[in-house]
């Protein structure tokens, strides 16, 4: 059940902020018109790479990302979006670490994300630098003279730049580094609206 409460409630966000945002029109001052991201844009990226240590995750593995973003608000030369995220990071532990035999750690983040996004001018290009605040299902297990586990709830905060390359009007690439479920990522985006 718990499984099914992350991509509904991704899902249910994605969906009340499109419509509800669906009306906001579209801004030409955005980098000149020329960054694919403006004001009424909205942006689906998935993405993969080098998973975020979390509580408890000693050592980095997989992780993967799905967002959503909604280009709210013009600011200055670039446009504020606002939207969610999903994703997981998992470490398949150091077996020894401290002691402790096969340890692994697993932490499924469910946040919201603003960033700033800025296309220099650029056609096709889009930069951004965010900010995203949610909460982490972590799961942790080791065996240590016993087998020991443990769930938990915890404050996911995260900080991310990154930019997107779009080949055509509606697909791109993307890349993304910092502390937000993922140290990097690589994927696709896509332009919905």
């Amino acid at each position: 059940m718990k499984k099914l409460i992350a991509p509904f409630v991704f899902m249910s966000s994605f969906l009340f902020m499109q419509s509800a945002f669906s009306q906001v029109k579209k801004s030409t001052m955005s980098s000149g018109g020329t960054s694919p991201m403006e004001v009424g844009s909205v942006f689906v990226n998935a993405g993969f790479g080098v998973g975020a240590d979390y509580k408890y995750s000693y050592g980095t593995g997989f992780g993967f990302k799905l967002s959503a973003e909604f280009g709210l608000w013009q600011a200055g030369p670039g446009v504020i979006t606002l939207g969610p995220e999903i994703g997981g990071s998992f470490s398949n532990g150091y077996n020894g670490f401290n002691s402790y035999d096969n340890y692994k750690s697993n932490t499924f983040i469910v946040a919201a994300r603003s960033a700033w996004h800025y296309g220099w001018g650029v056609p096709s290009l889009d930069t951004y630098g965010g900010v995203s605040a949610g909460i982490g299902f972590n799961h942790y297990s080791y065996y240590y003279n016993n087998n020991y586990s443990s769930n938990q709830v915890i404050p996911a905060f995260g900080v991310f730049i990154g930019g997107s390359y779009f080949i055509n009007p509606n697909f791109g690439f993307t890349a993304e580094t910092g502390y937000d479920i993922t140290y990097f990522q690589v994927g696709v985006v896509f332009k919905i609206q």
